[in-house]
């Protein structure tokens, strides 16, 4: 029974004044979303993967098999995330105590394979993943199913609710963390989507979908319209067991594996359904759109067909051209490559951030420094430091 649940957080860090910092980086934020910038922004994207391999935010080692199992291991583990991000990691975000904590179920990116269905496999030292459900041989299976129920009474999915109730509880209960009281976000995996494509990838294989593609690309049209119809099925749902609007003006819009794709080839496969999702949950905009990986060729046609007006890259980018194709009024975020921050040294990170900046990505006051993209397990905080320093050095307008 976890009613009980009791916070025993590790000692605090050295307290520093964070003051002068927390004045600087609201004043940043203002004037960038003023559309009169001072400096760059930075922000960092840190999944919790960062936090679970790491032995300062976990001292009792926990596994993600026992993050993701444990109701209580996951919500004492995403309290110490939050509190190594704001006393460890410098960019511009409020930092030290905050007056209250947010925290949120976390399924990582399994969330949507798990909700459909797919195995879930733990391995030491990685981010759980799980393995396809279709093959040459059944890869018809989820049509003869049927949509799936966007409240499954067992699964994974169902567990998210369920940690969703006990974190509501335990917040309620007065729990503390530092002598600051938790609230519990109105969000539970599966209330986004990773993406139609990645999505279909994930149940049917990357190999087998690239090759369905050519050789049966009916199939792939119907299973994108059936993982689409699926998808805004279980948004709707949720936003309305959520209590947030069913209906919106504007959305994110993610889907990586694209990358795997021609210019040609997401025209006729996923931009329809990338158009149905945009049209039922952004039809006015602005909206925003994350592609982590090598997709910036398919930038302009998601600017223009999907009211896109903000990326958030990852790698590789040549953030030159991608600001002379997208223009200056469209934010874009990205930065240094994840393996230089993890590996260094300092001075190679430090001559990246001022490469980016003199690039002409900061033409028009519309661009964000971060990390390309979340992250990785065991980047050494001072790293972080040096990206940071380095921005508001050559990141002034």
């Amino acid at each position: 029974d976890h009613a009980c649940l009791t916070a025993k957080p590790r000692a605090m860090l050295p307290t520093a004044d964070f003051s002068a910092h927390n004045e600087e980086q609201a004043a940043v934020w203002q004037a960038y979303q003023g559309r009169a910038p001072i400096r760059v922004p930075m922000r960092l994207g840190v999944s919790s993967r960062y936090t679970v391999f790491n032995s300062e935010a976990n001292p009792a080692g926990h596994t993600f098999e026992a993050f993701f199992s444990d109701p209580r291991v996951m919500f004492e583990q995403l309290l110490a995330k939050q509190h190594f991000i704001r006393h460890r990691l410098w960019c511009d975000q409020e930092m030290g105590l905050p007056e209250k904590w947010t925290v949120a179920v976390d399924f990582q990116n399994s969330h949507e394979a798990l909700w459909y269905g797919c195995p879930i496999h733990f391995r030491d030292g990685e981010v759980p993943d799980t393995t396809p459900l279709l093959n040459d041989d059944n890869k018809r299976m989820l049509f003869d199913l049927g949509l799936p129920e966007p409240f499954p009474e067992t699964g994974w999915a169902a567990r998210a609710w369920e940690y969703y109730d006990l974190f509501r509880r335990w917040a309620a209960e007065g729990y503390e963390f530092h002598g600051r009281p938790v609230e519990v976000a109105r969000s539970v995996p599966g209330l986004a989507s990773d993406g139609i494509f990645t999505t279909a990838v994930a149940l049917r294989n990357p190999t087998g979908l690239m090759l369905d593609i050519f050789t049966d690309p009916d199939y792939v049209h119907k299973l994108l319209d059936f993982i689409t119809e699926a998808t805004i099925r279980r948004i709707r749902a949720y936003r309305e067991r959520l209590d947030h609007p069913v209906e919106s003006t504007a959305c994110g819009l993610a889907d990586d594996a694209i990358q795997m794709l021609s210019p040609q080839h997401y025209r006729e496969f996923v931009l329809p359904y990338h158009r149905r999702y945009m049209d039922e949950f952004g039809p006015q905009g602005p909206n925003s759109c994350h592609l982590c990986g090598d997709a910036t060729r398919h930038f302009v046609t998601i600017r223009d067909e999907l009211r896109v007006g903000s990326f958030d890259t990852g790698f590789p980018v040549d953030f030159s051209q991608l600001r002379a194709d997208l223009g200056p009024d469209v934010e874009v975020s990205g930065g240094v490559h994840v393996e230089l921050l993890r590996a260094g040294p300092p001075e190679a990170i430090r001559a990246e951030v001022r490469r980016i900046l003199s690039s002409g990505i900061c033409e028009g006051g519309r661009f964000v420094l971060r990390d390309a993209n979340n992250l990785a397990p065991h980047t050494p905080p001072e790293h972080i430091e040096v990206m940071y320093q380095a921005c508001r050095e050559y990141g002034q307008y």
